[in-house]
């Protein structure tokens, strides 16, 4: 008698149950649609706008984030988990530096690409991870698979002791210095001098990137470059990740694996550095300041950190790159970005989406079938193999330079 009595009253609550998650789901999908997929900005001058826009169309299509997670956090979480690990097979090379380092290479490479059928002049995409990542790294795997597949050969540049391999000396990496990239481009230039070199920079790989570029102007031994999720201005990056949930999600974990470099490393970093007090550092800013700035010879942090930004170079970078970034990416706040000093450059062009993370860019329902940044290196590659010529007039007068959004 009492069960009887209290199904109707059961019945009604699953019933408003049901109608209020029909709501809720109604208002995000409604949410989603209004207000998420956004075309990217696309700030450049004028001649690398039209060049990008006639050959490298998703730069000005609709970017549609994963529907359940196109929060900026969520998107940098949720690509290290989902996204597949792919079976590479790379081929190592040890190189020696001339200060007496060692760094390592990955190759990968179709030798029989029916695309590229010279390897004399078939494209290389040089590809740098970001910090404390290496050549098997998930998101490095999907972009090495995408150069192979559109039949380029790939070389992916370890920074030292990222892949475990031994410190021969007190030097690691940092973002100012680009010593190492520069003679990693001129072995690969010496072993291929006739096949065109498109560099791929991620996060401190693109950093890497622009600073090679803006040093070296034309020399930079580059047709072109791409970066993603480059951190622009190293004073607000760090100040970013210091934030508490960003300092929990992020910084704490990519401390940690710096700390471990060191660590690995005790013998020849005591040399130079306090071992035991830099691996007590718990934020970037700390290891920085007790290991960075100090084994690279800055008086400080602060000097350190103005070296390493190249938000103030962009003038001086001569070779095309396009810049991917996200507005919501917890590592690099959107007010860093040089969006006047892009407008004025023929050769910089920022490529901004409302949603993507850091690293992240997920798209589709099935964001582990979709990359963005995979297909946006297939069509920036292409244009840039496939219409060399139209690169060479950029820097030319042009009678207006802009921006478009």
């Amino acid at each position: 008698m009492l069960s009887s009595s209290l199904s109707p009253q059961n019945g009604t609550w699953t019933e408003l149950f049901f109608l209020l998650l029909i709501l809720v789901a109604a208002l995000y999908l409604g949410y989603y649609w209004a207000c998420v997929p956004q075309r990217p900005q696309l700030v450049t001058g004028s001649r690398f706008l039209a060049f990008l826009e006639q050959h490298c169309p998703i730069t000005v299509e609709t970017f549609y984030p994963t529907l359940w997670c196109f929060e900026g956090r969520l998107q940098t979480i949720f690509r290290a988990l989902l996204q597949p690990r792919l079976l590479v097979p790379y081929r190592s090379e040890v190189l020696q530096t001339p200060d007496g380092g060692q760094l390592l290479l990955d190759w990968a490479g179709q030798y029989d690409s029916s695309q590229y059928p010279d390897p004399a002049t078939q494209p290389i995409v040089l590809l740098l991870p970001g910090l404390t990542g290496s050549s098997q790294e998930t998101y490095i795997l999907h972009l090495v698979d995408q150069a192979l597949r559109d039949g380029y050969r790939v070389v992916v540049f370890n920074n030292r002791s990222c892949r475990g391999e031994e410190l021969l000396t007190h030097r690691t990496f940092c973002a100012s210095n680009t010593e190492d990239l520069e003679t990693v481009v001129n072995h690969i230039k010496h072993c291929y001098s006739q096949a065109p070199l498109l560099a791929v920079g991620i996060s401190l790989g693109g950093i890497l990137v622009l600073n090679h570029l803006a040093r070296m102007g034309q020399a930079a031994g580059l047709v072109a470059a791409l970066t993603l999720s480059t951190c622009w201005d190293s004073f607000e990056t760090t100040s970013s990740l210091e934030t508490p949930l960003n300092k929990l999600l992020f910084n704490q974990h990519l401390t940690a694996g710096l700390c471990q470099i060191v660590d690995r490393n005790r013998k020849v970093m005591e040399k130079v550095v306090n071992v035991d007090f830099v691996i007590q550092a718990r934020t970037i800013r700390q290891f920085d300041e007790r290991y960075t700035a100090v084994a690279f010879g800055y008086k400080d942090c602060v000097a350190y950190y103005q070296a390493a930004s190249p938000r103030t170079k962009v003038g001086a970078i001569q070779i095309p790159v396009l810049c991917l970034n996200a507005a919501d990416d917890p590592f690099s706040p959107v007010h860093a970005l040089p969006l006047q000093a892009a407008k004025q450059s023929p050769h910089v062009a920022l490529l901004i989406t409302a949603q993507g993370g850091h690293i992240g860019f997920l798209e589709g329902l099935l964001p582990w079938k979709h990359c963005y940044m995979s297909r946006l290196l297939h069509q920036y590659a292409k244009a840039i193999f496939q219409h060399p010529a139209e690169l060479l007039g950029l820097g030319a007068p042009s009678p207006s330079e802009g921006g478009k959004s």
